[in-house]
């Protein structure tokens, strides 16, 4: 697929997905929501890339959905894929979804203004950090609509019902050291250090750890937070290390440790995930 609203580069196994209407300050559409499934797509199957970060161009981060069509612009209600029950289904959502769905962990550097699916679209999304300009906002009570992309599951896990619940409730915009106070975001920087603070949390873990092993682990930790009793903990941290003890990973991280030298990680996410999960069922739409 080529790209028209947002641009999609990898240098040190790092992939940046930037979403680029800088004149619309990144408003989400359907063609940026079809780009971002897409890049995803690319990042998990390219063995390549081992960590991912989504930023904006220009002045802001996402100011949420295009409003170019006036007062009509949530009549349709959502995307034109549909539900098992024929409900059309939130564009977000698709989006979390597939963020959700990652097999590399993905960084968000939020450059400015990150309201409505903007600031949505980046719960799923492993770390958040913040330059001082950024300003969040889940403004869906004041545009008499409700929160989408999923956040009613993500947000209060994150933040706390009762911070959710205060930032949904009043819909206003808050500055990024709100943000910060809050746990929305891991940290706030000056703008211009923003994406060097990305690029050096992703190189660690593109530089440190097996691929496979923080694809297994984003699972376990993002599933987990739905689990009903630790013991689904323990049935999938079981099968894990049983899986993953025999690899060559395995080998390599505990040999590396001893000689004192990097790890260099053969197993590849692409055809070599075992799967730990092999009773769970997601609540996917079909």
């Amino acid at each position: 697929m080529e790209y028209s609203q947002i641009l999609f580069n990898v240098h040190d196994h790092v992939a940046t997905i930037t979403l680029n209407r800088p004149d619309r300050l990144n408003a989400f559409t359907g063609t940026m929501m079809n780009e971002l499934i897409d890049a995803f797509d690319r990042t998990d199957a390219d063995d390549a890339v081992r960590a991912v970060i989504v930023t904006g161009a220009g002045r802001g981060f996402c100011a949420g959905a295009d409003l170019g069509s006036g007062g009509d612009t949530f009549a349709k209600g959502g995307s034109d894929v549909q539900t098992d029950v024929g409900v059309p289904r939130d564009g977000g959502g698709l989006v979390s979804l597939r963020i959700y769905d990652s097999k590399k962990p993905v960084i968000g550097a939020i450059n400015g203004a990150a309201v409505g699916v903007g600031v949505t679209m980046t719960l799923p999304m492993d770390i958040r950090i913040a330059s001082e300009h950024a300003k969040f906002g889940f403004v869906f009570a004041r545009r008499g609509i409700v929160p989408e992309a999923c956040s009613s599951w993500f947000l209060p896990r994150l933040v706390g019902i009762s911070q959710a619940a205060e930032w949904c409730y009043s819909g206003r915009v808050f500055p990024a050291g709100e943000a910060f106070d809050g746990g929305l975001v891991r940290s706030v920087h000056a703008a211009d250090d923003l994406l060097s603070a990305a690029r050096l949390i992703a190189a660690d873990i593109a530089e440190n750890s097996s691929p496979v092993s923080v694809a297994l682990t984003r699972q376990m930790l993002w599933r987990m937070l739905g689990a009903a009793h630790p013991m689904e903990a323990h049935r999938a941290d079981s099968r894990g290390i049983a899986l993953r003890g025999p690899s060559a990973d395995a080998r390599e991280g505990v040999e590396s440790f001893l000689e004192k030298r990097p790890a260099a990680y053969t197993n590849r996410v692409s055809d070599e995930l075992p799967d730990v999960f092999p009773n769970w069922t997601d609540p996917q739409f079909q």
